[in-house]
């Protein structure tokens, strides 16, 4: 498989990073990629995150492959590290157990799935346009969800950083949400990112971001703006994003996509921009709708 990786971190005004990620590869044929970002309410927030991490990369190196069932998979990945999060609770002393989100996309054969808990995301863009975004697991998401508010206002909502999942903290499991099995197509972009980049950009600037044919520089711009953008309040950002070239194994000629660098696009003025916004979120639902089916 031919793929192009890219990713970035920020420290942002924060004291310490809590944020973790990996790109994992295994036999030039299957890829994981896993993001977590630690509570930074809770102590011990980045060592959750790190056990995420941690739990991913011991799975994929275990497992049989091909993965013949990526859905219990990843599920089993958030399970097993949610009990490793409160041994390492226990083991420690620690008053409550630490937490941490969590995104992850399995990638064999031409096909992505993936999971998260939390707030932390995956897109999947195509052409600039984010075909496939997780539904963050918090407050002013399900405010959307029943129409109460518009997707441009969660960034500003005062319960924005509410999550109502997260990997540790309490006892029981989390609620897994599952993407259904998606075949990807030359150029697709999938991108997992911490709340501190899609808290600080909007989802068009994002994708017209990642256009750029060197995708590492293009994600580390990304960051870099978002960082601009929420000083002096910037939260960690992270940022690990997988271009697509290939199912084979040969080198295949590289996806021209430069032309749109985020780089070189003037930002829209407000009215334009709340046009396109709900032009994507119309392209998402009805994205969501042929995936439920």
């Amino acid at each position: 498989m031919q793929y192009d990786i890219g990713q970035a971190n920020r420290l942002g005004t924060r004291s310490s990073n809590q944020d973790r990620f990996a790109a994992l590869e295994r036999d030039e044929a299957i890829v994981l990629l896993v993001l977590a970002d630690g509570m930074g309410g809770h102590a011990g927030g980045e060592m959750a995150a790190q056990i995420l991490v941690d739990t991913a990369a011991a799975a994929l190196h275990a497992a049989a492959l091909p993965i013949s069932d990526a859905t219990a998979f990843l599920g089993g990945v958030i399970s097993r590290a949610h009990h490793a999060i409160h041994a390492y609770a226990s083991e420690n002393g620690l008053a409550a157990s630490p937490g941490t989100t969590g995104v992850l996309c399995l990638i064999q054969d031409g096909t992505a799935q993936w999971a998260h808990v939390g707030d932390s995301r995956l897109y999947l863009f195509r052409d600039q346009l984010p075909l496939y975004r997780t539904r963050d697991h918090s407050y002013v998401e399900k405010l959307y969800r029943r129409g109460e508010i518009r997707r441009s206002d969660q960034s500003f909502h005062p319960m924005r950083n509410q999550i109502t999942q997260c990997i540790g903290c309490l006892q029981d499991l989390p609620e897994v949400e599952f993407g259904k099995p998606t075949t990807l197509a030359p150029g697709d972009v999938l991108l997992l990112c911490s709340d501190g980049l899609w808290g600080a950009l909007e989802d068009m600037q994002i994708g017209a971001g990642v256009t750029a044919s060197d995708l590492d520089a293009a994600v580390n711009r990304l960051a870099e703006q978002a960082e601009r953008n929420s000083y002096p309040h910037s939260d960690n950002i992270s940022v690990l994003a997988l271009r697509f070239v290939s199912r084979n194994h040969a080198r295949a000629a590289a996806v021209d996509t430069a032309q749109n660098s985020a780089a070189t696009t003037p930002r829209a003025p407000r009215a334009r921009l709340e046009d396109a916004i709900e032009q994507i979120e119309e392209v998402l639902k009805k994205y969501e709708n042929e995936m439920n089916r």
